[in-house]
């Protein structure tokens, strides 16, 4: 058991946690070397490769914040350009409307002027007939009353001033007992 002990007791010095002075002076001087390599040379490349990275993000960051500020803004001026396209719609919408309604009430005044002429002229044109026809029958009324003068007299009435004055008294004798009779 004593040797037990002096055993354990050796073992107790050689912890494995602890190296040994010479290999831990080893470790520190090679660690020390590694650092210090990686202190003046990696280290900067590190750092320089991420900065240029940051800024790299942060650029791009900024270029895409300012590329949706043009797209903002683009939009806006799309939806104005829009919006005045459709005000302008609405005015010649309206405008169209007015001219339409304008050319209606044009349409209808030269259909109601051409109306009234084509009555006029009708009009005219029956009196001018009815001054014909009424002439006619004069002429055809006066011959035919001369006629049967002329055998109920007797004696021939070829006189023409004298027929004239005597078929126009006999009218204008009708046309008074017509219109007295109205």
């Amino acid at each position: 058991m004593i040797a037990n002990w002096v055993q354990l007791a050796a073992e107790e010095e050689q912890n494995p946690l602890i190296p040994p002075g010479p290999e831990l002076l080893v470790g520190t001087i090679a660690f020390a070397i590694v650092f210090f390599f990686f202190w003046k040379k990696l280290l900067p490349n590190i750092n320089k490769v991420l900065e240029e990275r940051r800024e790299a993000i942060e650029g791009g960051i900024e270029k895409a914040e300012a590329a949706q500020v043009e797209a903002q803004s683009v939009l806006e001026q799309y939806k104005a350009q829009l919006a005045e396209a459709r005000h302008e719609a609405a005015r010649l919408r309206q405008e169209a409307q007015e001219q339409g309604a304008t050319l209606i009430a044009e349409m209808r005044a030269e259909g109601q002027r051409q109306r009234e002429e084509i009555v006029a002229a009708g009009h005219a044109q029956l009196e001018a007939d009815r001054k014909a026809a009424s002439s006619a029958l004069r002429q055809d009324v006066g011959k035919l009353a001369t006629d049967l003068a002329g055998k109920l007299v007797g004696e021939s009435l070829e006189d023409h001033a004298r027929q004239s004055r005597v078929i126009d008294r006999f009218l204008d004798e009708l046309e008074e007992k017509a219109e007295a009779a109205r």
